[in-house]
């Protein structure tokens, strides 16, 4: 499986989309907008839901390329500000993970 987070990485989307974006993290609610983009009751952890986002953010960048008249911009927002947050929660749990990682080393030379 691919790392999610690489994949965010690659991604080039317009600077007005992504400046969007970030205004809207501030309003952001995991729970409610994740519900709401993959028409789901349960909320998937970060990882999944960061691949799910980036297959819903796909379908909506195709369409936006492709002027294709059921493109919403609004809802490409909200999928962009997902992804960032989800990432940021990726992010951090990673740095977590190598810190304990680190922080377990020596112990692991004196075995």
């Amino acid at each position: 499986m691919t790392d999610p987070l690489t994949l965010l990485e690659r991604l080039n989307r317009p600077g007005l989309l992504v400046q969007a974006a970030r205004f809207a993290r501030a309003e952001y609610n995991r729970s409610r907008h994740l519900r709401r983009l993959f028409a789901a009751a349960d909320v998937p952890g970060p990882a999944e839901a960061a691949l799910k986002l980036m297959e819903v953010e796909a379908g909506l960048e195709r369409a936006r390329r492709e002027r294709d008249a059921s493109y919403s911009a609004a809802r490409h927002v909200v999928a962009l500000a997902a992804l960032m947050h989800e990432a940021e929660i990726l992010k951090a749990r990673r740095s977590d993970a190598q810190a304990k990682a680190s922080a377990t080393s020596p112990l692991r030379l004196a075995m």
